[in-house]
Parts: structure tokens; C-alpha cells; sequence
């Protein structure tokens, strides 16, 4: 039998990665992956016991969410993001990603997406057959577009016949770890107001803000009525492959629209959040005291990491935004291009092959995250560097501002790694 394929993306990046360093890994290469945004950290003892309670709930809960837990999600939203929330205004998913992809497929247009910004956002595009208008970043900030940049690439498009729809921007950034200034928060409302888009705000992160006094402003702050807001417990408390996903959609007849087609367009792919799972979701978003304290203790250990990080590249003279949320750098490494030429590496995705192959580092090219190619911009997740077992993960989190040994060793081998991609002689 002879069929025919059709795909219009690949594997995304960031679980091809993972794929391959388990790989050579398991053919006993002593790989340090800086390639994947998992959390890195073992769940805490409540959400493991709530899962365990949760194994005899073998039926399937509402698309949307079983209604304690929409309650408890919009609890959250009220106390925690001082976001007033009904239930009603809640959807839960396997994941924020089915929830992004759903939320594209309800709507029509262009979407319009940060340079450089997470892998899947432009892929989903591309599988909904949508125009993607890519705006940069401001040069110290991540997540958002360039305000000015902004509005002549909504101008050009419109002009072209090309209409654009959703915004979607991330808080804190995937890739970048840096968090917008409010000021570029409100400069971005005005323009989703005046071109009347629906704005995306994906804050899988938000709970991971390193300074806990940084003053934070969400675009459902500004503008309520045009923002959905997306998040989930896989990067706070380190839930990854349990799919805990969930959205809030404005409290207005368009939002009810909106989620019920989200739900709708779940009700044929995803059916609903695993219903095992729900019990856990319920712990992880209330005011529990040992959860928040593991939050904020997982805050500060992905913030004393990535800043040792970010310190190597500023020895080496590498420029990279300075990490202020989640786990991320993106180290731009221009400066070295003569240097780099020399050894064959002219693009991100030679420069990130050239790191693993050559010494044994796993990272992203910034060409997975939408960056010209050109560009030679790598990903780094530093959340893999915490230890191998839950014990050793577990004695970082306990003392979250002084590094483990086997943290310290991590970023020795890191320093060595890269100083000598970068010297001229190596």
C-alpha cells in the first residue's frame, strides 16, 4: 500500500533533545544537557500522595475541568495573581500546550509571535496553516515585541491583506529567562487595543520571578478583556509529565465564546485533564504552606544556577540578557564568529551540533526558536544540573542560594566546555 505524508513541521526541538541525549547517554556518553526545560526537580511528597488518592478516578471528568478543580485554579487567580476569577472562566487540558493549539484553531488570522520565542508556537501556526509576523525583542528583554517594531509590522501585514489576530507572548520568556519591563507590557496593550487582537499570555513560568520583590506586570493586568491567560504546574512545581494544563479567558460574553470552543475543540482530541490527576492540580495551585514553600524554594534554586551560568558566559565575553525568571539563557555568541568560522560553524544549529559532538554539551540553536539562522544564539536550560537522583536534587533545594558539589562540578565541566569552543587554539 502506498501512501502519501504530509507534515508541515518536525519534531519539536526541545523533546528531540531530550531524545537524543538519553541516547548517547545510554551508549555511555557523559553528556551535560543544557537542552530541555524540564524542571529538574522530584514533586513534593503532597502532590505524589493526592496522585496516589487519585488512581481509583477512572472516569472521565468534564472537558473543561471537574468544578472543584476550575474552583481551585480560579482561587488561585484571585489570591495569587490578584486576578478576581470565576470557575466559569477556567479550562483545563493535558498540558498549556493543547490549550495554545486550541485556542489558535478557535480563532482566525495571523499570529504574531516574538523573535526569538518557544519552538511550539510557531510550529502550531504552521499546522493551522496561519501567517506568522515575527517581531524582535527589545534588546534587554525577552517575551514581548518591540513595541515600536510592533506596530509597522501590524501596519505592513495589514497593508499586504494579511490580517492579524492573536498575539502571543510569554512571562517570564522562554527563551531568554528575562521578563519585560511594565512600561513594554502597557506599550503592547495599547496596540492589542487599538488592532483589536486577542492577546496570548503564557505564564507556565510565572510563579519561577528569581526576586520575588521585582515588580511584575501581566497583560490580563492591563487589559482584561482582550487576554487569555495560560499556565500549569509542570515548571513551579515540577510536574512536567503529569500534563497539568490549564486557561483563563476574560469574564465577558467574548470569553465565554471562547472557551466553550476550546472546549468543543477538546472535547475531539484531548476529552479532558487525566482525572487522577486532578486531585494533585487542587494542592499545587492553593495556599498550602509546604507547597508555596517549595515554589519559592525552586525559584531561588533555578535563579543561583542560571546566574552561575550567566556569570561564565560574561567571563568569556559572551552577550547574554541577564536571567531573571525560570530556567533559560540565551547567550549570543557573534562576537566569536571569526573564531567559530575557523572550526566550521557558521549557523546556531552547527554551533549547537559542534557543542555536543565536540564537547559534550546539549543545547538548542536559537533557529529552533524562530531566530535567523545566522544568528549564533543558543537555548540553555540550566534546570538538569541539580543531580542525577532525588537525593542529590533534593539536598540543592535545601540550601537553594549555595550550590551543591555535584552542582559546582556541573558548571566547571561548563566552563571548561565552552572556553574551549571559544578559544582559537582548542
Amino acid at each position: 500500500m502506498q501512501l502519501t505524508f504530509q507534515s508541515r513541521v518536525t519534531k519539536s526541538a526541545t523533546l528531540a533533545i531530550n531524545e537524543e541525549v538519553a541516547a548517547l547517554r545510554a551508549s555511555g556518553e557523559d553528556i551535560i544537557h543544557l537542552g530541555f526545560g524540564e524542571a529538574g526537580l522530584p514533586p513534593h511528597p503532597l502532590l505524589m500522595e493526592a496522585l496516589a488518592r487519585g488512581a481509583s478516578r477512572n472516569f472521565y471528568p468534564s472537558t473543561a475541568g471537574s468544578a472543584s478543580t476550575r474552583e481551585a485554579i480560579a482561587e488561585f487567580f484571585s489570591r495569587q495573581r490578584r486576578l478576581p476569577t470565576k470557575a466559569e472562566q477556567i479550562v483545563t487540558a493535558p498540558g498549556s500546550k493543547a490549550l495554545l493549539f486550541a485556542l489558535m484553531d478557535a480563532t482566525k488570522g495571523a499570529v504574531v509571535l516574538t523573535r526569538p520565542s518557544w519552538v511550539s508556537y510557531g510550529a502550531q501556526a504552521a499546522l493551522l496553516g496561519r501567517d506568522v509576523i515575527w517581531v524582535d525583542a527589545p534588546a534587554d528583554q525577552g517575551g514581548f515585541p518591540d513595541p515600536d517594531q510592533l506596530e509597522s509590522k501590524l501596519i505592513q501585514a495589514t497593508d499586504s491583506g494579511i490580517i492579524p489576530a492573536i498575539l502571543i507572548t510569554t512571562l517570564p520568556d522562554n527563551p531568554t529567562g528575562s521578563v519585560p519591563a511594565p512600561q513594554t507590557v502597557h506599550a503592547v496593550a495599547k496596540l492589542v487595543r487599538k488592532y483589536n487582537l486577542l492577546h496570548i499570555s503564557d505564564e507556565i513560568y510565572r510563579e519561577l520571578i528569581h526576586d520575588p520583590t521585582m515588580p511584575i506586570v501581566s497583560p490580563a493586568d492591563v487589559l482584561p478583556d482582550n487576554v487569555v491567560v495560560t499556565g500549569g504546574l509542570s515548571k513551579s512545581l515540577a510536574l512536567g509529565g503529569w500534563r497539568t494544563g490549564y486557561m483563563r479567558v476574560p469574564d465577558s460574553s467574548f470569553g465565554a465564546r471562547l472557551a466553550a470552543s476550546v472546549v468543543a475543540i477538546g472535547s475531539e482530541i484531548w476529552s479532558a485533564m487525566p482525572a487522577p490527576v486532578e486531585p494533585a492540580v487542587e494542592i499545587g495551585v492553593s495556599d498550602n504552606p509546604e507547597i508555596q514553600q517549595r515554589i519559592a524554594d525552586s525559584a531561588a534554586l533555578h535563579g543561583t544556577v542560571a546566574r552561575a551560568v550567566y556569570q561564565i558566559f560574561c567571563d568569556l565575553g559572551v552577550a547574554c540578557r541577564a536571567p531573571e525568571g525560570g530556567f533559560y539563557l540565551y547567550p549570543d555568541f557573534g562576537r566569536y564568529r571569526d573564531t567559530l568560522l575557523s572550526k566550521g560553524v557558521t549557523t546556531s544549529s552547527e554551533l549547537a551540533h559542534h557543542l555536543l559532538r565536540n564537547h559534550k554539551v546539549a543545547t538548542l540553536p536559537g533557529s529552533a526558536f524562530g531566530d535567523k539562522p545566522e544568528n549564533l544564539c543558543l537555548r540553555i536550560a540550566t534546570s538538569m544540573l541539580y543531580g542525577s537522583t532525588p537525593e542529590e536534587k533534593l539536598a540543592a533545594l535545601a540550601a537553594p542560594g549555595q550550590p551543591t558539589p555535584v552542582i559546582r562540578s556541573n558548571l566547571a565541566r561548563i566552563r571548561a566546555a565552552f572556553s574551549a569552543l571559544l578559544s582559537p587554539d582548542a
